[in-house]
């Protein structure tokens, strides 16, 4: 049975499916897919994808404001007050993008810190973003984060010695369908460095569908060819690797 770690479900298109969300939904469960941790990326939006996700069980969210979609009115207050509710279990998507958003260099640090400080008072994990800003994210959560909560470096893209700081740090290394896409050997061989017990997987669906579905929309159901490729680069079955990134998972978020 598989987790999806990280996915954007009111964000799919969902006109391929008769009843709309909530069958592409129940037909993922039915699938395999028993788990996913739909990701909260603007409070104005949050209320509307929680209330499309909470009458399943089986569907954690978390509550965070992108880094691209950091204002400088953003509502920490209201963050911290979503953040702090039972379904969430984890802060964020935050981080930093210097790729895109150079320009909101320091808004972006000063969210990030935010997220972090409320992660801390609700003792939840991160669920972090980062791309082209390795060296001000790992200063930042050595700073900031709490090590003991932990959390996730999703939809991971960096280099060895990033890992490295991160796994240090206490977080999880979660590993999307970009690792499928032909010019990603050297992720790959990253990959087969990782420790197990340290390692998630996700789709970040509606985007960076796996091999052999790149270029199209992605779907949680489609987290079974992360696992597939996890279990390949680990000479382990992917029932194998189901199972270890769902204890994983199960385990960061104390969840039982």
């Amino acid at each position: 049975m598989f987790i999806d770690s990280h996915c954007h479900l009111d964000k799919l298109n969902v006109q391929h499916y008769a009843s709309g969300l909530d069958e592409l939904i129940t037909t993922t469960y039915a699938a395999g897919v028993t788990e996913m941790l739909c990701i909260g990326v603007d409070t104005e939006q949050f209320p509307v994808m929680l209330k499309q996700v909470e009458a399943y069980d089986f569907i954690h969210v978390s509550a965070g404001i992108h880094p691209l979609g950091v204002k400088t009115a953003s509502d920490f207050a209201l963050l911290a007050q979503q953040a702090d509710l039972k379904k969430v279990i984890a802060v964020g998507e935050t981080g930093l993008d210097y790729h895109y958003a150079p320009a909101t260099k320091e808004a972006q640090v000063a969210s990030f810190v935010q997220h972090m400080q409320i992660a801390d008072q609700v003792k939840k994990p991160l669920i972090v973003h980062s791309r082209e800003a390795r060296q001000d994210t790992i200063n930042l959560l050595q700073a900031h984060a709490n090590q003991e909560v932990g959390g996730i470096i999703h939809c991971f893209t960096e280099d060895q010695a990033m890992a490295d700081k991160c796994l240090d740090l206490g977080f999880y290394i979660s590993i999307s369908g970009i690792a499928t896409f032909r010019n990603a050997e050297a992720l790959r061989q990253i990959i087969k460095r990782l420790p197990l017990d340290r390692i998630l997987i996700e789709t970040d669906a509606p985007y960076l569908a796996p091999v052999p579905y790149r270029g199209r929309q992605n779907e949680p159901l489609y987290v079974s060819y992360v696992a597939q490729l996890v279990a390949d680069l680990k000479g382990i079955s992917a029932a194998r690797a189901a199972e270890i990134t769902s204890e994983n998972f199960h385990r960061l978020f104390n969840l039982s």
